[in-house]
């Protein structure tokens, strides 16, 4: 090795040192910053709290989301369509007196309400509805008040 080289090692050594060294003193700085006023076992005690507290959140979140499970299955079985026809079942008597009203959850299951209406009574009948259809025969009302529910805008 010449004696150039041996400078050049020397000098690019005193760079690496006087790089590290502001690297080491600006770590520093940022250190002291960060404990400003605080000493370690008070740090712990933050994490140990910080950690406790994320905890009971986790607990928390998890105890949410069962109930949002729960509420979200009763709110598939609860009534969320409605449809309603006013008709009159004798052309002679009276004006739109008589109704089919259907009552249906979110998977078209419910009951259908008919109502019909003469002068000298009124007769209510209620029908099982599964899946948008019954066992029993619908009239030409009740079918229009079901299919009414799904008409509606979501």
């Amino acid at each position: 090795m010449s004696i150039i080289d041996v400078n050049y090692a020397y000098v690019a050594g005193a760079i690496a040192i006087v790089l590290l060294a502001i690297w080491m003193f600006l770590l520093e700085l940022r250190l002291k910053k960060l404990f400003r006023g605080k000493k370690a076992k008070d740090l712990e005690e933050i994490m140990t709290a910080l950690d406790k507290e994320l905890k009971r959140l986790d607990a928390s979140r998890e105890e949410i989301e069962k109930y949002l499970a729960a509420a979200e299955k009763r709110l598939k079985k609860s009534v969320q369509n409605v449809g309603i026809i006013r008709f009159n079942p004798f052309g002679d008597a009276g004006s739109n007196q008589s109704f089919a009203i259907a009552l249906l959850d979110e998977n078209g299951n419910g009951v259908v309400l008919s109502g019909l209406y003469s002068r000298d009574k009124v007769n209510v009948f209620a029908k099982p509805i599964e899946k948008g259809g019954s066992q029993y025969t619908l009239t030409r009302e009740e079918k229009e008040a079901i299919k009414a529910t799904s008409s509606d805008e979501k």
